[in-house]
């Protein structure tokens, strides 16, 4: 086995406690590409005051569903700091096992690619959820789409063996992990950004 993908432990200070807490086991090749993701946004929201420039919401879909795949990333110190289930569009899924397909367009059910900036949030269907607009020809017509973040009670708290279930194209995540996305947006001054990526 390569050093590469020697597996270690990301420690991160709960904000809900004073204690340090072991959340996940990850491989370096995981923190490789999320520190390349973040790298990314850096580039994009440098001497832009519209946008947080302290965290960012980094998704990775070639994590299977059923694992954490939703990290919170602190883009000053580059590292973790929170992270959970997420779900993807029932549109981009493919009758291939890890593989997964996406789009821009209405009514294909389907996650769109790219950086978000996160808007207001508002009370639909599902609660109090997030307005995202989607800042690349990849996403540009999640507003139209209605592509939000949102919660939903059937997405588990904890890891899964299996894949967990699908959205009708926005982010979905569970309600406990969602009330923590809640207080850093609703805290923020700024747009937080939140980039999802293949």
């Amino acid at each position: 086995m390569s050093i590469v993908m020697l597996m270690f432990s990301i420690k991160i200070l709960s904000k809900n406690t004073n204690d340090s807490t072991i959340i996940s086991v990850f491989n370096n090749a995981t923190e490789e590409k999320l520190f390349n993701r973040a790298k990314i946004i850096k580039k994009f929201i440098v001497n832009n005051s519209k946008y947080n420039n302290e965290i960012a919401f980094i998704i990775d879909m070639k994590i299977m569903s059923g694992k954490n795949r939703f990290f919170v990333y602190d883009l000053k110190n580059n590292v973790i700091i929170d992270q959970g289930l997420v779900a993807h569009g029932i549109g981009s899924q493919t009758q291939t096992e890890g593989e997964l397909i996406f789009s821009n367009e209405p009514n294909s059910l389907s996650t769109s690619l790219g950086k978000y900036s996160i808007g207001s949030s508002y009370n639909g269907q599902f609660g109090k959820s997030y307005k995202l607009f989607g800042l690349e020809e990849t996403n540009n017509k999640a507003f139209a789409r209605n592509i939000v973040l949102h919660k939903y009670s059937k997405v588990p708290f904890g890891e899964q063996e299996n894949p967990i279930c699908k959205s009708f194209g926005c982010p979905m995540i569970n309600v406990e992990f969602y009330k923590r996305i809640e207080k850093l947006i609703d805290n923020s001054k700024t747009n937080i950004i939140l980039d999802i990526f293949y």
